[in-house]
């Protein structure tokens, strides 16, 4: 055999080998590969069986999960009733009639209020049958009326909270306007006027009068539901600072001043709020009905039709009704010195009856036009041993002081509260309108 034929055969061989030697390494590798990767995919598959199922949040409405059922709003008409809500959702009104009377010591359904909300509650099938159906009366709780095993319904009380605020108000137009742009609401302009209602006239405030209040605020989850107690305010008026400082002394909250005397007196100087004073009392007037001149006996309060009014003192009711001058009135008996009356009103409130017992402040009845009245006002009259008089003319007497052995404490608290007032600050705003003004 030749030389270049043994080389040749050598190549062969070599070739072969590392044919076969590289064909082992693929196969090795391939196999590595796959293990890696089986493992790979082995981990993850671990991993998730691991990891718990993440579901969907419940929606949670009224205290119940309502995903298993169709929720409807519906806004009560005037003059509907349980059964006109209910039937459309597939409820008889006889089933309607046994509800209302197996919840009525729970809640009367015709305190049912038109334009208010209620929430139904029914299945997802077809019929769309009401299970359950969720009324709010006010807004501290709601009433669950059941309709689907057993008829019931269950009162609901919302926890409430408490926030502590502070407010700081000029006038520039009326009382209201100026709370509503402080940041206040009418709930609150109402209660600052109860509180001064003996001491400021505010049918006479001015332009530049101001006001600083620290009081309460009552919230249900994240909303504000109501005005509670004003704690401590102040009122620049017609040059004069009046302050008042909520305290009580073991007989009754009440307010008063830095000395510690009361804020309240006998007799409300006005016997309803935000209105203006159209005829005052006079020996002399020209009558809009009559046409004639005559005395006018009383303080005529123009007002809305609607708009409630309050007995200026505590006392008794000795007259109820109507007669053909004064229009639906009430008269009330304060003590054996004196009696105010009311008249023209449009309607008489639920109560008010010869004999029954009211409360300085209480609503006796509503603004209107009855008898002889050209358009919707009060008139207000005021006896004093008998004799009707201007109720402006007189002094009223005040309630009692704090007590020597509250006083202390009053003026601890009282100076906290002082401190605290004196530091409340003007909005932004308003400074910037009050250096305007000083400008100009």
């Amino acid at each position: 055999m030749s030389k270049r034929a043994v080389a040749a055969l050598l190549l062969v061989a070599v070739l072969v080998c590392a044919w076969w030697t590289g064909r082992d390494l693929l196969e090795q590798s391939l196999k590595k590969n796959k293990a890696q990767k089986f493992a790979k995919y082995t981990q993850q598959d671990t991993d998730q069986e691991d990891q718990p199922a993440v579901l969907p949040e419940p929606t949670i409405l009224y205290g119940m999960v309502v995903d298993s059922f169709q929720v409807v709003e519906h806004t009560i008409r005037p003059r509907q009733n349980l059964a006109d809500i209910l039937i459309p959702f597939n409820i008889e009104a006889r089933i309607a009639s046994e509800l209302a009377s197996k919840c009525k010591s729970i809640f009367d359904v015709r305190r049912l209020a038109a334009n208010k909300k209620v929430t139904i509650l029914a299945s997802k099938d077809s019929s769309q049958t009401a299970q359950f159906m969720i009324y709010e009366p006010n807004p501290t709780e709601f009433v669950v009326f059941s309709l689907a095993d057993t008829l019931g319904a269950t009162l609901v009380q919302r926890e409430t909270r408490t926030v502590e605020k502070s407010i700081y108000g000029t006038i520039t137009s009326s009382l209201s306007e100026s709370m509503t742009q402080a940041g206040g609401n009418a709930a609150l302009t109402s209660k600052l006027v109860d509180v001064f209602a003996w001491q400021i006239d505010f049918f006479r405030i001015q332009k530049g009068d101001s006001f600083r209040l620290i009081y309460e605020e009552e919230w249900v989850e994240d909303k504000p539901i109501g005005v509670g107690k004003v704690l401590a305010v102040e009122f620049a008026h017609a040059g004069q600072t009046y302050s008042a400082y909520y305290y009580d002394q073991g007989q009754g909250s009440n307010y008063f001043d830095e000395n510690g005397n009361s804020m309240r007196q006998a007799f409300l100087k006005a016997p309803l709020n935000f209105t203006r004073i159209s005829s005052r009392f006079t020996m002399k007037r020209f009558h809009p009905v009559q046409k004639r001149w005559k005395a006018h006996l009383g303080t005529d309060y123009a007002a809305p039709t609607g708009t409630e009014i309050y007995t200026v003192g505590d006392g008794v009711v000795v007259e109820a009704g109507y007669n053909g001058g004064n229009g639906n009135y009430v008269k009330v008996k304060h003590n054996d010195t004196y009696t105010t009356q009311y008249l023209h009103m449009s309607k008489i409130a639920r109560g008010m009856k010869k004999g029954t017992r009211v409360r300085q402040g209480q609503v006796i009845g509503y603004v209107g036009s009855t008898g002889l009245a050209t358009g919707p006002h009060l008139c207000f009259r005021f006896w004093k041993n008998g004799k009707q008089i201007d109720p402006f003319s007189i002094k009223m007497p005040p309630a009692e002081p704090i007590g020597k052995q509250h006083l202390q404490a009053f003026q601890e608290v009282k100076q906290q509260y002082a401190q605290r007032l004196a530091a409340i600050e003007l909005p932004e705003e308003e400074h910037q309108k009050e250096g305007l003004q000083a400008s100009l």
